[in-house]
């Protein structure tokens, strides 16, 4: 069927991340910009749990929200971009931002969930330090000027 090579095509060209879990969280879709992004090969995502990007401290965040968007089949995240820390492969960390999108069943309930997912490390890290460096000169703008 042509719609089905066109959207494969589509998922394997984009150059930001799309991953894809089913129900329980275990990664059904791993596109290669995925791979690019994460270090997994497809073969070692798929059928693995999301766990295996997501850092520790916040996996317990992710799997609240995740199960309470299941069980609603609501998410605010679907327009809104969602900004989080997320781990390669090799264990250095990332910067991540990405948007979800439900696919649901014929009865109408959540069957997966898909995010499409953009590196931002280099740009949050830009930022932190603009900040830092903004910081920086207020302290140096409030200090008393001393007389020579």
């Amino acid at each position: 069927m042509q719609t089905t090579t066109d959207l494969k095509q589509l998922v394997e060209a984009v150059g930001d991340a799309i991953v894809a879990s089913d129900a329980g969280g275990a990664i059904v879709l791993w596109n290669p910009a995925a791979e690019r992004m994460f270090g997994f090969t497809e073969s070692e995502a798929l059928g693995q749990s999301l766990d295996i990007i997501i850092p520790q401290r916040q996996q317990q965040r992710h799997w609240d929200g995740y199960h309470q968007t299941m069980a609603t089949g609501k998410t605010r995240y679907g327009n809104d971009v969602l900004r989080v820390p997320a781990v390669h492969k090799d264990g250095h960390g990332l910067s991540i931002a990405f948007t979800v999108a439900l696919l649901h069943t014929a009865d109408a309930k959540v069957s997966a969930i898909v995010a499409v997912i953009r590196d931002e490390t280099s740009r949050f890290t830009e930022e932190r330090n603009l900040k830092k460096r903004l910081t920086e000169l207020e302290i140096q703008l409030a200090a008393p000027v001393k007389a020579a």
